[in-house]
């Protein structure tokens, strides 16, 4: 599995900066506006494993080998669960290193999640090797909060389609969703 970014960064050097989470998904979310962190796509085809050919997050895309990222040195947690008046749902989790500042700041704010037992996006060593396993019926976005070193990856043109209706930037929540509002119709 492989994980990419649809967020224009600063380049400092060769390093991806961290930068605050603007006020998509939910309101009053406790990571909008506050957190810090590189925003990355999970999102896989079914049948290959491969990021998908199309793409609502720009022409290019940096991949990136997930242990480079979410690895037993650092904690996953449960950021946001949405949609935008779409059939789509978007879940977006947040990954720390250990110890960071953005660990930090996710302890006081977040629920944190086992990395090897839950619904979204887990990290298993079988063999010796990680496995990597995520949801399928949803979008699944992750935050990364810590620089990540460009030399980890590598930066390719898309070879299908720019779709920037899919783009969730600044987006909004349906409030009348019933699957992922809470209080709605239950």
């Amino acid at each position: 599995m492989t994980i990419y970014t649809h967020q224009e960064r600063e380049h400092h050097g060769d390093a991806m900066q961290p930068s605050v989470k603007d006020n998509s998904g939910s309101h009053g979310s406790p990571i909008s506006g506050k957190l810090e962190g590189i925003f990355f796509s999970c999102s896989t085809e079914f049948n290959t494993g491969k990021p998908p050919q199309d793409s609502p997050y720009g022409r290019y895309r940096f991949e990136i080998a997930a242990e480079k990222l979410f690895n037993p040195n650092t904690n996953l947690y449960f950021g946001d669960f949405y949609c935008m008046y779409t059939a789509y749902h978007y879940v977006i989790l947040v990954i720390a290193p250990v110890g960071s500042p953005g660990d930090e700041f996710c302890k006081q704010r977040l629920p944190q999640l086992n990395s090897k037992d839950n619904k979204f996006l887990t990290c298993t060593e079988e063999d010796g090797v990680l496995v990597y396993h995520h949801a399928q019926d949803v979008i699944l976005e992750v935050i990364y909060t810590d620089p990540v070193d460009l030399s980890l990856g590598t930066v390719a043109e898309i070879t299908g389609h720019q779709l920037m209706s899919l783009s969730t930037a600044n987006a909004k929540k349906d409030p009348s969703c019933k699957t992922c509002n809470i209080s709605v119709g239950r």
